[in-house]
C-alpha cells in the first residue's frame, strides 16, 4: 500500500511542478485537454482489445495523468481537488453497494445492477429517467447497447433470443422493402438496433465485435495492397484482388 501511495504522490508532485514551470502545461484548460483525454481513452481501448498488458499499463497511466491534471485545474479555481474527487467516488461506491456496506440482499449480478440504477434515480442530480444516465456523446453502437441494458434491468426486454432474432428478420424485410432514401435510413437504423440487441442476448459486445472485424479487414486489405506490384491497386482487376484477399485470410 505504501508503494502505491508513494507512486501517486510522485505523480501529484510532478503535476504541480509541470503546471508551475512548463509553458505548455500552464496553458492547458478543461477544454483544451478534453480532446486529448478522448484520444487517450481510445488508445486504452485499443490496448484492451489487444490484451497487451504493458500497453494497458502505459495507457492507464496516461489517463491517470489527465485526471490529476483536471483536479489541479479545479483546485486552482478553488472548486475542488483530487482528494475531493476520490472521496466523492468512494462515497458513491459505498452508497450504491448497499449489499456490501448495508443490509440489502442482492442474489445476483442483475439485482446489483438494478439496485445501482434505482439508487441513481433516487439521487436525482438532473437524471430523472433511466436513460438520462446514458451520455449523449457515446458512439452510436455503444449508446444503443447501454440503453438496451438499462431498460432491460427494469423488465423492458424480450422473453428469449428467438424473439429478438424474429425482430431482426422483421427489420431486415422492412429495410429491403423501403423505397425512399429517408425510409431506407430509418429502417437501416432499426435493423442495426435490433442486431445490437441480439448481440446482447448472445453475450457479444457489438462494439468489440465490429472493431475486431475492422482490424481484420485492415490487415487483409493491407496484405492485398502490399502485393499489388508496381502498378498498385489501380492496376489490378477485382478477380486479382479477390485472389490475394483469399490468400490474406490464410495468414490471419
Amino acid at each position: 500500500m505504501n508503494s502505491k501511495l508513494t507512486a501517486f504522490q510522485r505523480l501529484l508532485t510532478i503535476m504541480d511542478e509541470l503546471r508551475e514551470q512548463c509553458p505548455w502545461d500552464r496553458k492547458q484548460t478543461f477544454q483544451s485537454l478534453r480532446k486529448l483525454t478522448i484520444e487517450e481513452t481510445y488508445e486504452l481501448a485499443d490496448e484492451l482489445l489487444s490484451e497487451d498488458l504493458d500497453g494497458i499499463k502505459e495507457e492507464v497511466g496516461d489517463l491517470l495523468l489527465h485526471m490529476v491534471f483536471y483536479a489541479r485545474i479545479a483546485s486552482e479555481q478553488g472548486a475542488w481537488d483530487i482528494a475531493d474527487a476520490l472521496n466523492t467516488v468512494s462515497d458513491k461506491l459505498i452508497k450504491r453497494h448497499p449489499h456490501i456496506y448495508g443490509d440489502v440482499v442482492a442474489e445476483d449480478e442483475a439485482a446489483v445492477k438494478r439496485n445501482w440504477e434505482e439508487i441513481k434515480l433516487a439521487e436525482g442530480k438532473g437524471k430523472k429517467t433511466v436513460l438520462s444516465g446514458v451520455p449523449t456523446a457515446l458512439p452510436a453502437v455503444v449508446k444503443a447497447l447501454r440503453m438496451q441494458e438499462k431498460t432491460a434491468q427494469f423488465g423492458f426486454d424480450w422473453d428469449n433470443a428467438d424473439q429478438v432474432w424474429d425482430k431482426v428478420e422483421e427489420e431486415m424485410r422492412e429495410f429491403r422493402e423501403a423505397e425512399k432514401p429517408e425510409e431506407k435510413e430509418a429502417e437501416f437504423g432499426d435493423l442495426l438496433f435490433s442486431l445490437i440487441n441480439y448481440a446482447r442476448w448472445q453475450g457479444i459486445d457489438p462494439e468489440t465485435a465490429l472493431e475486431r472485424t475492422n482490424r481484420k479487414f485492415r490487415q487483409r486489405f493491407e496484405y492485398v495492397e502490399s502485393r499489388a506490384g508496381e502498378s498498385g491497386l489501380n492496376g489490378m482487376s477485382l478477380p486479382e484482388m479477390e485472389k490475394l484477399w483469399q490468400a490474406a485470410k490464410l495468414v490471419d
